[in-house]
C-alpha cells in the first residue's frame, strides 16, 4: 500500500495562490505517475495534471494550463500543484493520486490505484 498526505489548501483570494503538497510513504515513489484531481459540490472529480515517474512529461487540464504547475521531488517523496491566479472556480478538495504505470501519465481516474483523503481549497471572489 502507498499512502498518500495532501496538505496546503486554505482559503485564498481570487488571484492568489497556494502550494499543495503530497508526501508519500509505503511503496517506491519514483516507480509511479502521480496526479492531482479536484471535486467540488455537487460535481464529479475531475482531472488536473498529472507528471510522469521522472518528471519529465507533464498534462494539464484546459481549465489550469498556464495557471498551475505539478512538480515532483523523488528524494523527498512529494509531489506539488503550485495554483497561482487563483479563481472561484478553482474551489473544491484537492486529491493526490499514484498510478504504478510510471508514463504516460494518466488523466482517468481509474487509471490511478492509490489516493490521498483531500486538502480543501477555498477561493474567494
Amino acid at each position: 500500500q502507498m499512502q498518500l498526505v495532501e496538505s496546503g489548501g486554505g482559503l485564498v483570494q481570487a488571484g492568489g495562490s497556494l502550494r499543495l503538497s503530497c508526501a508519500a510513504s509505503g511503496r517506491t515513489f519514483s516507480n509511479y505517475a502521480m496526479g492531482w484531481f479536484r471535486q467540488s459540490p455537487g460535481k464529479e472529480r475531475e482531472f488536473v495534471a498529472a507528471i510522469s515517474y521522472s518528471g519529465r512529461t507533464r498534462d494539464y487540464a484546459d481549465s489550469v494550463k498556464g495557471r498551475f504547475t505539478i512538480s515532483r521531488d523523488n528524494a523527498k517523496n512529494t509531489v506539488y500543484l503550485q495554483m497561482n491566479s487563483l479563481k472561484p472556480e478553482d474551489t473544491g478538495v484537492y486529491y493526490c493520486a499514484a498510478d504504478s504505470t510510471p508514463w504516460p501519465e494518466g488523466r482517468r481516474l481509474n487509471d490511478y490505484d492509490y489516493w490521498g483523503q483531500g486538502t480543501q481549497v477555498t477561493v474567494s471572489s
